[in-house]
């Protein structure tokens, strides 16, 4: 028979109940992991920024996936409006799934190169002021429009260039409104 020594004994097992310990605790610690980002230093946690590399990921995947979606039901409402009577179930899927597919790839594509050039702008811009405000995002946004459109004329970007920086300003600012005013 075996030594029991290393193991409690039921009034051992009884108290531990008890005491609301019970038998798997290393397992408990060794799975209950901290909430909290863990930082080596403590200038890592002071700043509040992604870097330029996670930056150029995010706003390129979340351009690229906002595209394609709605590249997709713009290219479904195009297949359903152009359905003739006498198309069989076949011929009508196909026709959705291929207007989907061109409108989503267009799309997804063309918004995730100006997600990519944003990303690119801002982070060059934080690197250059050495600060991270309002007006890295603003400058970003106009030079992203005006480098899409370079290619159609000087006219076309600068128009491009004004709205993608008064879009991105009016991001910001509804950015710091909804801070100020709704508690999260």
């Amino acid at each position: 028979m075996a030594d029991g020594g290393n193991f409690p004994g039921g009034d051992d097992v009884d108290r531990m109940i008890r005491d609301g310990r019970h038998l798997y605790d290393p397992y408990r610690r060794l799975y209950d992991l901290p909430t909290s980002p863990e930082f080596l230093f403590q200038e890592e946690s002071l700043a509040q920024r992604r870097s330029w590399g996670e930056n150029l990921t995010y706003y390129t995947g979340v351009g690229y996936l906002c595209g394609a979606v709605s590249g997709a039901g713009i290219g479904l409402r195009r297949a359903a409006c152009a359905a003739e009577p006498g198309d069989t179930l076949k011929i009508r899927v196909n026709r959705v799934l291929n207007s989907s597919g061109q409108d989503g790839r267009r799309i997804g594509n063309r918004v995730g190169v100006i997600g990519l050039l944003y990303a690119g702008m801002e982070s060059g811009m934080v690197s250059f002021r050495s600060k991270d405000d309002w007006i890295n995002s603003v400058v970003a946004g106009l030079g992203t429009g005006a480098i899409y459109r370079a290619a159609s004329g000087p006219r076309s970007a600068a128009v491009a260039g004004a709205i993608g920086g008064l879009m991105v300003g009016a991001v910001v600012a509804g950015k710091q409104v909804l801070k100020r005013y709704v508690p999260i």
